[in-house]
């Protein structure tokens, strides 16, 4: 697998994630079980807020890594790599900080699902989102319930059905993905950089119980998102998935 970037740094009650991979910022197993590992060790602090970013500009995260989807020879294995984005999700979720996200380019599946998972994100006007797993023979099964609870079950629904069709980031604020909107980088990181100044001077303790009261109800993501990994895991396998996939890889690589 290509070598990738996944480090945390922490200062001033401030937790900054970054992640990179050459292949867009497409996550592998093995990052999705570090990134969700570097959210928990993070969390051992008594933080205000963690930022989660991505290396590059005009991709934010390409989500599943579709090399790695090829590689996959059985249910185990398939379950084990959509379990990663379970844990992720799992890992913000529990987070007592803030999970800050700055989105700096497209986001494509899972990595909209990361988007989505987080409890307040940054975005620039480039940021498009788009959600192709039902168009490669899987389903956004595991991001799912994060994605329907900011921008609801019908948004969901037109979103998931359309998985050519790019949704821009004034779509993507107006359905609450987005809560800031900027028209280039150095904008955004001084509105960020700006916000996180203002949270360090809160109390954690009141920001921890805004943050569990903002995901009260979601108590049975634990056992659910796990059978949903399970399930995307069978559909990668299927024969009409993997022919999509390898189509994808075989123009990718021409």
């Amino acid at each position: 697998m290509d070598s990738y970037t996944l480090e945390l740094r922490i200062n001033d009650r401030i937790g900054r994630i970054t992640f990179g991979h050459p292949s867009k910022n497409a996550m592998t197993s093995e990052m999705l079980n570090k990134l969700a590992d570097l959210i928990d060790k993070a969390n051992e602090s008594r933080l205000s807020a963690i930022v989660i970013s991505s290396e590059g500009s005009s991709v934010f995260c390409a989500g599943a890594n579709f090399d790695e989807l090829l590689e996959l020879e059985n249910e185990k294995q398939a379950t084990a790599f959509f379990s990663g984005f379970a844990k992720v999700i799992l890992a913000i979720r529990r987070s007592k900080a803030m999970i800050i996200g700055r989105v700096q380019g497209k986001s494509v599946g899972g990595g909209v699902g990361l988007i989505a998972s987080c409890d307040y994100c940054y975005a620039t006007e480039t940021a498009s989102i788009k959600l192709s797993e039902i168009g490669i023979g899987i389903a956004p099964l595991v991001i799912e319930p994060v994605v329907s609870r900011k921008i609801g079950v019908g948004a969901m629904a037109e979103f998931a059905l359309n998985p050519n069709e790019w949704k821009n980031s004034e779509w993507a604020h107006n359905n609450k993905l987005y809560q800031s909107v900027y028209s280039s980088e150095v904008e955004l990181d001084k509105a960020l950089e700006e916000k996180l100044h203002q949270l360090a001077t809160y109390s954690p303790d009141a920001l921890s119980a805004l943050k569990y009261s903002l995901w009260e109800g979601t108590e049975h993501y634990e056992d659910l998102l796990f059978k949903r990994a399970e399930e995307s895991g069978k559909l990668s396998l299927t024969k009409k998935a993997r022919s999509i996939l390898t189509a994808f890889k075989n123009r990718r690589n021409a």
